[in-house]
């Protein structure tokens, strides 16, 4: 396996299969990955351009003229053939990538603990185990799903097409009962007993089995699907895979595609162990610019800043007094606005000509006088310190929040986290209050 970390270049790859196999891997964009049906890779976001970014467009990593592995913001673990490669984030350590553990268990508020091992093989698992609980608790908000299954019975309440040969099979002589057969709506269906075999799997896994009962709304989201799936039926697990390779098309319940996939890369996890034959590209990817501004939601919120999405219009600015125009600043208050940033930022002589104009624009608009970027940056790298604008004024500053990159285990460097995002906060506050 190729390990890398993100916005990193490798060392020459040798010409033969290997390298085949990656300049496969990086031909194609993500957007194009991700628009065949049968698609194993699970890319997060899953609505690309939902966030106003443009990872569709992006690849997942490049391969330049000197057979260098050249990586973005992209991270996670992708295969194809027997070629795989882990893309950790920078700020991984040689015990595990902790960073993007802790990233993913606040996004998708999964209670925190102890990380029992640091291979790359589990490490990928421990990402899907991550999504579930989430993808479930979406889902049901819509309801348990149900299609229309054809159902056969032999009773005396015909509400259907009688069976003629199977009437006459069952019923002679006549005793009052017709065979007949009907379509009804039905919870115990093809893709409800997916997800319950996938929460059996999770249930007996030594390591993960709990993450099932972390919350109130997990355990009862478990127990509907329990409930809603009687014929459950272990040995039935490779025949119930088999009948969800087609995704589901249904205008209502859109939240089951993206389980039905999260299910169906659990219960093939042996595929992301030990690659796949079929020349598919497979695995899970997470856009750190993406998870890096989910993360930072679970904290600013707390003191006071919306984040506008893009696909539900939530936040929505406009540049114009026509109300045309519209933008999404990142994060904004009633005092600044925020931009995120997963790039490596550590002062604002290193900020892109064009991110300093998206956020002076920004506060322009707004009619604020203070404005920043947060990024991540290591447990040995110095502040920022703000500057003047000119013209109208203002104040502009660069918020690094560090990343211990020293810890021994992974409850160590959560616990230096949450104090390293108290001191982001009240940096912030600070900040606008001077």
């Amino acid at each position: 396996m190729i390990q890398t970390q993100d916005n990193s270049t490798t060392k020459a790859i040798p010409e033969g299969q290997e390298l085949d196999d990656l300049k496969c891997m990086a031909k194609p964009s993500i957007s194009e990955l991700c628009s065949d049906d049968g698609s194993r890779l699970l890319v997060f976001p899953h609505s690309l351009g939902e966030y106003g970014d443009k990872i569709g467009t992006e690849h997942i990593f490049s391969v330049n003229n000197g057979n260098q592995l050249v990586t973005g913001n992209i991270m996670g673990f992708v295969g194809y053939n027997d070629t795989q490669v882990s893309i950790r984030s920078r700020f991984a350590q040689q015990q595990g990538d902790y960073f993007l553990h802790y990233m993913l268990q606040k996004v998708f508020a999964i209670n925190l603990f102890d990380l029992k091992h640091d291979s790359d093989n589990e490490s990928v698992f421990d990402f899907l185990i991550y999504l579930f609980p989430a993808f479930l608790k979406r889902a049901l908000r819509q309801g348990i799903y149900k299609e229309y299954q054809t159902r056969n019975y032999n009773d005396a309440n015909v509400r259907g097409r009688i069976d003629v040969q199977r009437h006459i099979r069952q019923n002679i002589p006549f005793a009052g009962k017709v065979s007949y057969s009907t379509r009804e709506y039905a919870f115990d269906n093809h893709v409800t007993q997916l997800v319950r075999h996938t929460i059996e799997y999770i249930a007996c896994h030594p390591y993960y089995g709990n993450i099932l009962g972390n919350d109130d709304e997990t355990k009862e989201a478990v127990g509907m699907i329990n409930n809603a799936t009687p014929s459950y039926n272990r040995n039935d697990r490779s025949r119930i895979v088999n009948l969800n390779n087609r995704p589901i098309n249904h205008p209502y319940f859109s939240q089951y595609l993206d389980l039905q996939r999260l299910c169906l890369q659990i219960l093939r996890h042996e595929e992301l162990r030990y690659g796949n034959d079929d020349n598919q590209i497979y695995g899970i990817l997470f856009d750190g610019a993406w998870l890096w501004e989910e993360y930072l939601d679970t904290l600013l919120k707390s003191i006071g800043f919306e984040h506008p999405r893009n696909k539900t219009g939530e936040g929505r600015q406009y540049m114009f007094t026509d109300h045309s125009g519209a933008c999404y600043p990142d994060f904004y208050s009633q005092e600044m606005v925020l931009d995120a940033k997963y790039k490596g930022y550590e002062d604002l002589g290193m900020v892109q000509t064009a991110d300093l104009y998206q956020v002076i624009s920004y506060m322009h608009i707004l009619k604020l006088n203070h404005g920043g970027f947060v990024v991540p940056v290591s447990n040995d790298e110095k502040q920022s310190v703000a500057k003047q604008l000119n013209g109208y004024g203002g104040k502009l500053s660069v918020f690094g929040m560090q990343v211990d990159q020293k810890s021994p285990t992974f409850t160590c460097f959560a616990n230096k986290m949450e104090a390293e995002e108290s001191r982001l906060l009240e940096c912030i506050r600070s900040f606008v209050s001077d």
